[in-house]
């Protein structure tokens, strides 16, 4: 077991990392100090955690920062006794990498290259942290109709998100080996909860349906996702930092295969459920959309390696935890409305004033 007392959580405001402080502050015993270190680009949003800052004055510090800035993130390594760096940030989106993947070089590798050498620096001074590196599935390609991925898959990335992600897995793992630091990681499939920026599948699904308005569906909508319920995989993340083995890579998937057909469709019948709607009215908004370049027809995990070391399994199956998102977006419009308006300060400030 580590000793985990102070924190550094990297994209702490986007969607996974906001999960995460808010999963380790309400339902674990920790009792230490959490910094959440964010850039605020477009998807991270400090109301994804305006209730913690403002029940956790004390244990949670927020500082607006870019991780590429290597003063910065040294001086909160000193200036906070982090013992500790949980790295969420990262340009993730498939479709915005393609059409500018310069910032996915910058961010994702020389990002996360400025954290380890501050973590280096660090030990060096006798400060030694421990660097945990959240990952993808993507970073391994794309299966057949048969297969999945383990901890030992050749890394294949097919788009300049996966392939900025795997170049960033490689420079934990050598930063590790030759210098000594230590390092766990993490590859997760995708996920899916409340606060999700509404960009990726789900979510964009969901509100489209929710305003009757067309959602568009790549493809024949056939390629295959591994879903994952963000608080699940928060609850992975922490099991890992506190008995993951110093130097491995953990596998997390909800065991949760379906099209992207499928989830469309699943969410076209919690919506009319939700809201007595009629839920061939909404399958009419399915559009089918020209298939994006490069598109992987299959990811699967196995997450054998974390179940059977450290014990974890994935609490929700993929009907109970979309319904619990649907209920979640259903009750929280006006955050919803703040994000896609870029409001959101006038909604902190409405709810927790400041």
């Amino acid at each position: 077991m580590r000793k985990l007392q102070n924190l550094l959580v990297t994209g702490g405001s986007g969607f996974i990392g906001s999960h995460f402080i808010r999963y380790v502050l309400t339902k674990t015993d920790f009792t230490g100090n959490i910094v959440n270190l964010d850039k605020l680009t477009y998807a991270g949003n400090p109301a994804n955690l305006a209730d913690i800052a403002a029940r956790y004055p004390g244990r949670y510090t927020f500082v607006h920062g870019d991780i590429c800035d290597r003063d910065l993130v040294q001086n909160i390594l000193e200036t906070h006794g982090i013992d500790t760096v949980i790295h969420f940030a990262a340009e993730s989106h498939v479709d915005r990498s393609i059409h500018g993947p310069a910032e996915f070089v910058q961010t994702n590798i020389l990002g996360t290259f400025t954290l380890l050498e501050s973590c280096l620096e660090a030990q060096r001074q006798g400060r030694p942290i421990h660097f945990h590196h959240i990952s993808t599935d993507e970073v391994y390609g794309s299966l057949g109709e048969t297969g999945y991925f383990t901890e030992t898959t050749p890394y294949d990335p097919r788009s300049p998100y996966s392939a900025s992600k795997a170049a960033s897995d490689h420079l934990v793992r050598a930063w590790h080996h030759t210098y000594g630091l230590s390092i766990t990681l993490s590859n997760c499939s995708n996920n899916y909860g409340p606060y999700h920026f509404p960009e990726k599948l789900i979510p964009l699904a969901l509100l489209r349906l929710l305003n009757r308005q067309e959602v568009p569906v790549y493809g024949d909508g056939k390629n295959i996702r591994d879903w994952l319920y963000v608080e699940d995989h928060a609850d992975a993340v922490w099991l890992i930092l506190n008995r993951g083995q110093t130097g491995e890579s953990y596998n997390i998937g909800g065991n949760n295969e379906r099209t992207n057909l499928e989830v469309v469709k699943t969410l076209c019948r919690l919506v009319a459920e939700e809201t007595s709607g009629d839920v061939a009215e909404m399958e009419k908004l399915i559009t089918f959309v020209k298939d994006r370049p490069g598109h992987d027809r299959r990811y699967a995990i196995d997450p054998q390696k974390i179940q059977t070391e450290l014990g974890w399994k994935a609490r929700h199956n993929f009907e109970e935890g979309l319904r619990k998102t649907v209920r979640w977006y259903l009750e929280n419009q006006e955050w919803v409305q703040a994000v896609q308006n870029g409001d959101y300060r006038t909604w902190i400030h409405r709810h927790y004033g400041g």
